[in-house]
């Protein structure tokens, strides 16, 4: 299985561009601690794109984990002001995400049900179940003691993030899990007549981006110190545009673990740059949506060079 595909190093390019406006457009971005100590606020994006890259791999779509994050969040703020202990708190935080995953897994993988309108809805019954736990209050939510550690809270948040994707990284590219999930992408007939499992790997894909979602939603509430209901709320859109701007085929079957890096880096720095530039968040909403839209475009003309290029087999006429 390949790690990289070639389209990886467009948003990398673009990466370079972009870091150039940057700089033009302000001082900060030669502050190289300064956008260190930014990179914490995209750690959530960046986890939930690990998940929905597996999942657009198997040509699925998930459009709950923004939702899922902020259950979890809210449930973990509620269970630890209850008097649970913060080691229980995590771990069921984890394991919800995970079922909350499941359940989206059960109906597409085993009921065949569209995974578009399977997620639509549990996008909308996940946030009303943070919202009912809420009330449109917030929650206070330790740092997990990072304050007394010799690193910086952000170098936590960082090492953990690359220790994610470097796990589920190989776990893509170098398992047979991994070349269930770009089979069932590609061709799920062929995957099923090959006696591969796919509704237990569309199932199991799922839960996975359930879990990364759920982790997402603990380590919002520890950076931030809080839970809200609005948490994650816009993220699966990021999530997803990470993961078609890296390179990943939005119909399945095509895509790296290291394009969704790159595409990371590109958004991390375009959404630095219009921070910086005090660009109101409904247009920072409506870049992204084009962008999502120009990776879907690349991609097409991507694969139609890639297929006009290659050779056609000869023809020969019987006489």
């Amino acid at each position: 299985m390949k790690l990289f595909n070639g389209r990886e190093f467009i948003p990398l390019v673009l990466s370079v561009i972009a870091f150039g406006l940057g700089i033009v457009l302000s001082p900060y971005f030669l502050d190289l601690k300064y956008l260190y100590n930014h990179t914490s606020l995209f750690i959530e994006t960046g986890i939930l794109a690990i998940g929905m890259t597996f999942v657009i791999l198997t040509g699925q779509i998930d459009l709950s984990v923004g939702s899922t994050l902020a259950l979890v969040a809210c449930t973990s703020a509620t269970l630890l002001s209850k008097g649970f202990s913060l080691p229980m708190v995590l771990l069921s935080g984890a394991v919800l995400g995970a079922l909350l995953g499941l359940i989206n897994g059960l109906l597409i993988g085993k009921l065949n049900l569209p995974s578009f309108v399977v997620t639509l809805g549990t996008m909308a019954a996940y946030r009303g179940g943070a919202q009912i736990l809420m009330h449109s209050k917030s929650a206070s939510f330790p740092l997990l003691g990072l304050a007394k550690t010799p690193m910086s809270a952000e170098t936590i948040f960082l090492f953990s993030f690359f220790l994610l994707m470097l796990g589920f990284g190989i776990l893509l590219h170098r398992t047979v899990f991994g070349r269930w999930v770009y089979s069932v992408g590609s061709n799920l007939e062929a995957s099923i007549y090959s006696g591969i499992p796919a509704d237990r790997v569309t199932a199991l894909v799922f839960t996975l981006n359930g879990l990364l979602a759920g982790i997402a939603g603990l380590v919002m509430n520890s950076r931030l110190g809080l839970a809200r209901q609005d948490h994650g709320l816009g993220l699966e859109l990021d999530a997803i545009t990470a993961v078609v701007l890296g390179g990943a085929s939005i119909y399945g079957g095509s895509g790296t673990m290291a394009g969704t890096l790159s595409a990371l880096i590109l958004l991390g720095i375009v959404r630095t740059e219009m921070g910086i530039a005090n660009i109101l968040p409904e247009y920072q909403l409506a870049a992204v949506g084009s962008l999502l839209v120009l990776s879907v475009l690349i991609g097409n003309v991507f694969n139609r060079t890639r297929i006009s290029r290659k050779p056609r087999p000869a023809i020969t006429l019987k006489s």
